[in-house]
């Protein structure tokens, strides 16, 4: 019986935060699969209050909501750590994780709304990029010298946003309007293909969960 278990979608980027964080720590995990559209009684027992995944299990005690996962990983397992040791990095990698938790809705509106949601999600995304495009000039990660904990609470801009701009048709992230944001998603997918659910198998999941959108202009 595996010590670690995590209960997950693969497709998921919440999923794929905490997948990241157990390979970065080397920690041998089971992998198990939840519909949900038929919420297993593992899942009901192991994350009663809001009934969703991620959840990781470790020596039968339950841990919710991926980025209090990937800090619990941290700090139970040996390895490369995920947090920056610095008192302030860390502090600073914590907002941008805040960050990316609470202003980046209206990126995934951009794509899936219709009519005026739509225009004002696309115009707060702007806005959104912008930001983040400011936060990284100069350089190559959000916190320090190597991807880390706020980069990893961005995954679902480093692979999830490219793969819904190719399912819409609607590309927000352009190299000439945000360069360092660009220059970041592509150091983003090169150096961690290793922790990536494969990019077309993601694309095909998207399309058939979101046909309408695969056909927006």
């Amino acid at each position: 019986m595996a010590e670690v278990k995590l209960l997950g979608l693969w497709y998921s980027p919440y999923t794929h935060r905490v997948e990241w964080a157990l390979k970065i720590k080397g920690v041998n995990y089971e992998f198990i699969e939840q519909d949900p559209q038929n919420k297993s009684p593992l899942l009901l027992e192991s994350n009663p209050v809001f009934k969703k995944i991620p959840v990781l299990i470790h020596n039968d005690k339950f841990i919710c909501e991926s980025m209090v996962i990937v800090e619990y990983i941290d700090d139970a397992f040996e390895g490369p750590p995920i947090l920056p040791k610095d008192p302030y990095n860390r502090a600073i990698a914590r907002f941008w994780a805040k960050f990316f938790e609470d202003e980046t809705e209206a990126l995934g509106k951009s794509f899936l709304s219709k009519g005026e949601e739509k225009e004002k999600a696309t115009e707060e995304a702007y806005e959104i990029l912008k930001v983040l495009d400011n936060q990284l000039e100069d350089k190559k990660f959000f916190v320090g010298d190597k991807f880390g904990f706020a980069d990893i609470a961005a995954n679902g801009l480093g692979l999830y946003m490219g793969i819904l701009e190719e399912t819409t048709g609607i590309v927000l992230a352009t190299r000439e309007k945000f360069p360092n944001f660009c220059a970041w998603r592509d150091e983003y997918y090169t150096q961690n293909k290793e922790y990536l659910p494969p990019r077309h198998e993601v694309l095909a999941k998207f399309k058939a969960l979101f046909p309408a959108a695969s056909v927006a202009k």
